[in-house]
């Protein structure tokens, strides 16, 4: 009942000082805005961040590029891989090593298309294309969803110079065989072709991953598009070789691993070496880097919010030193005092909010026209509210505490 009677007054001296609490209403209500879908962004970007390649203990992987390897006929070039495959795997600490064309999240690597007939004018998906030497499931720990893994007669020597030579089995991820074959319970036997028209190389599926991240790791289904062949190659570049190492071990093993492969050589050799922790940092470096602008956004809001709810309390406080003691002499109570400049704070705050709330859908709308965002959860718009709510009234103790202790005899004396 008291509050009640509280609120006429409140508004009345609101109506006088329009202005001040008009801006802060105006602050409160666009911070909102930003703050709830800057909060949201970052939530997605987290969420992309986090999400699994389909690897495990990824922080035992690591990648070797070894430049300048079209120096000798087929033979001698598939012979020196499988030596450098040898004297990596001699050094101690190292689990397994395969010869890859690409690894996940390094983005870097090459893409086909693939079709369900040659006579398709287009392909169907456009896949990221894994080439192992020998299996890369128990190295990289890859689960199947169905079917199996390769078999060793299953696997090719290819010079890419001389043959068209193509591997007669794939394995698929499950996202690719959802996009080619929508609702089936299993793919495993069908039929795809890497490209179209006549040249187009007929492969079966005989297994399915349950998620393989691309080389670029791209946001959505395209993320997971993935397809893996048993092949060995010549006349590349380069030679990549993944390697897993002992738990804990990584770091020594590089430096080991480099050591041997320079030592095993006759001449001297390039080599780059990068864990697949490096990758994953590099791939999202975007996205943590806009995940803390926006945090360090949400800050500054917040603070400047808080400062100017402050500052106009405190010239409120200010202004009505004689209306506060005049209050205090006719019995008010300091609680009463410190009472009614936070309801006033409140009713401002939640004049704010309510503008806000507005501010910030309209806001999502856009950017989910712009930008490809989401439908703003109303969580975050129900939070931000009390973030406001409660962030209004901290703000406003320290003004109100000042004006309850103001004693009615020095305030009846102030001009």
């Amino acid at each position: 009942m008291k509050l009640n009677l509280e609120i006429r007054p409140i508004l009345s001296a609101l109506l006088r000082s329009k202005t001040g609490a008009i801006l802060v209403a105006l602050q409160v209500a666009i911070s909102l805005a930003i703050l709830t879908n800057a909060v949201y962004i970052v939530q997605l970007r987290m969420e992309v961040v986090a999400r699994p390649s389909g690897l495990t203990e990824e922080n035992d992987l690591f990648s070797i590029n070894i430049s300048n390897r079209k120096v000798a006929d087929h033979a001698e070039q598939i012979a020196t891989q499988k030596q450098e495959e040898a004297t990596i795997r001699g050094v101690s600490g190292v689990q397994g090593v395969t010869r890859v064309s690409q690894t996940p999240l390094s983005w870097s690597g090459s893409t086909t298309g693939v079709s369900l007939d040659r006579k398709q004018a287009a392909t169907s998906a456009n896949v990221s294309m894994y080439i192992a030497s020998e299996s890369v499931m128990k190295l990289w720990g890859l689960k199947l969803a169905d079917g199996r893994d390769f078999n060793q007669g299953e696997f090719r020597e290819i010079d890419t110079s001389t043959s068209k030579e193509f591997p007669n089995v794939v394995i698929i991820t499950k996202a690719l065989a959802e996009k080619l074959f929508p609702g089936q319970a299993s793919v495993v036997g069908k039929t795809i072709y890497f490209g179209t028209g006549d040249d187009a190389n007929e492969s079966r599926i005989i297994g399915v991953l349950e998620r393989l991240q691309t080389h670029a790791a791209q946001i959505g289904e395209k993320g997971e598009i993935s397809v893996v062949l048993p092949i060995r190659m010549s006349n590349d570049p380069y030679s990549k070789y993944s390697v897993r190492a002992e738990p804990g071990q990584r770091e020594r093993v590089m430096k080991d691993v480099e050591m041997a492969l320079r030592k095993a050589s006759a001449t001297p050799i390039i080599i780059n070496m990068r864990s697949l922790q490096e990758d994953r940092s590099r791939r999202y470096r975007a996205d943590n880097g806009l995940a803390w602008m926006l945090i360090a956004v949400c800050v500054l809001l917040l603070l400047v919010t808080a400062s100017g709810i402050v500052g106009i309390s405190s010239l409120w406080v200010t202004q009505r030193r004689k209306h506060i003691g005049v209050r205090r002499a006719l019995g008010a109570r300091k609680i009463d005092v410190l009472r009614y400049f936070v309801t006033e704070n409140f009713m401002i705050t939640t004049f704010g909010i309510a503008c806000g709330l507005a501010l910030a859908i309209g806001l999502n709308q856009l950017l989910v026209s712009k930008l490809e965002l989401t439908k703003l959860p109303a969580a975050y718009l129900l939070g931000g509210s009390v973030i406001f709510w409660i962030l209004g009234i901290i703000a406003v103790v320290g003004p109100a505490a000042r004006a309850a202790s103001i004693s009615p005899a020095t305030a009846t004396r102030s001009t």
